[in-house]
């Protein structure tokens, strides 16, 4: 079915502006994302050469944290995907950061410990499965846009996967 030659122009027009909106949207988030998590790392920085004189290995590992927000808004502004890795990696620091503070004030075994131990473990075996299947079966989505890229600026339709 043909359309109108106007409404198909309307139609590119919007999907100019609507991507070009989503896309500014998206690099102002993760631009004020970044910085926040820089401005959180020099305060914490600040904190420990000030106030502290010395880094605990609680301090370290919250430094870790940042660098590996930085590192994960980083691949996303770089390539437009989200690396569950990363979200998972940050999840095992935090664990370990409170394991670590956990024995340093109780000094005696908890079921907690036994607790955060195990969720650690089943968060390294997450990456293992992940990374297998990243591998194993890779993204169908960068298959089809390798076989068939949509054109620059324009959205992907399920009609263009028709058309392949």
């Amino acid at each position: 079915m043909n359309k109108d030659p106007r409404i198909e122009k309307i139609e590119k027009i919007l999907d100019k502006f609507g991507n070009l909106a989503v896309e500014a949207f998206h690099y102002l988030a993760l631009f004020i994302i970044g910085c926040m998590i820089a401005w959180s790392a020099v305060h914490t920085i600040v904190e420990i050469l000030t106030v502290k004189k010395y880094a605990s290995i609680d301090d370290i590992l919250l430094l870790f944290i940042y660098l590996e927000l930085g590192a994960m808004v980083g691949i996303y502004f770089k390539t437009n995907h989200m690396p569950v890795r990363f979200l998972i990696y940050i999840a095992i620091t935090a664990l370990t950061r409170l394991l670590i503070s956990d024995i340093q004030h109780d000094h005696k075994a908890d079921i907690d410990q036994i607790i955060i131990t195990g969720s650690i473990l089943i968060l390294a075996i997450s990456i293992l499965i992940v990374r297998f299947a990243s591998w194993k079966f890779p993204s169908v989505i960068r298959e089809k846009q390798h076989d068939h890229p949509v054109p620059h600026g324009k959205t992907p339709r399920p009609e263009d996967d028709e058309l392949a």
